[in-house]
């Protein structure tokens, strides 16, 4: 791996977790900058950087590092909000697949954010499900779970918006990167 990705990589697991901390609390399923963070790491790293980034990340919160946005640690895993940290991962490379895989055109990089942003969505809804009712054994109606689960929607189908368009500006500049590294090593 080339050091600037390297670096990219270091750089968007810390912005995940600075982008837990930046919240807006609901009362089951708190608004963050998370998934700003995990998309922007696909459409700027790619599906497989994008994706490590995020494991990363997902990774120092379950050894101990209090970067999810109830804290941090193995128990972790029983909080109905994990599968959101799950979805991330996939959802950033699923968004630096498509992201990357051609010219960065604003519709191609709008249809990658949107389409991790369904990863999420479905790998984080049916993670709290099934918390919710086989571990908690709540009584909560199945609709209102999900109700709480997709309060955040709307935000977050504006931040694919912002995500696509600062993609289109920043990508051209991680390529002059590139560019600029070969001249340099010549």
């Amino acid at each position: 791996m080339k050091l600037k990705n390297m670096i990219l990589v270091a750089i968007f697991a810390a912005l995940s977790a600075v982008g837990a901390f930046i919240k807006i609390p609901t009362p089951f399923c708190p608004i963050t900058l998370q998934i700003l963070f995990t998309t922007l790491a696909g459409v700027l790293l790619g599906g497989r950087n994008g994706a490590l980034s995020v494991g990363i990340y997902v990774i120092l919160g379950l050894v101990g590092l209090p970067v999810f946005t109830g804290g941090g640690g193995l128990s972790y895993v029983f909080y109905p909000t994990f599968g959101y940290l799950l979805g991330f991962i996939l959802g950033a490379f699923v968004t630096g697949t498509i992201c990357r895989g051609g010219e960065p055109k604003f519709s191609r990089l709008l249809t990658g954010c949107l389409a991790g942003m369904v990863i999420i969505f479905a790998i984080g809804t049916l993670y709290d499900l099934m918390i919710t009712f086989l571990y908690l054994r709540s009584s909560a109606a199945v609709a209102t779970v999900v109700f709480h689960c997709l309060l955040p929607l709307p935000g977050d189908v504006v931040l694919c918006v912002f995500t696509a368009f600062l993609g289109k500006r920043l990508i051209p500049i991680i390529e002059r990167m590139d560019n600029h590294g070969r001249k340099n090593a010549c």
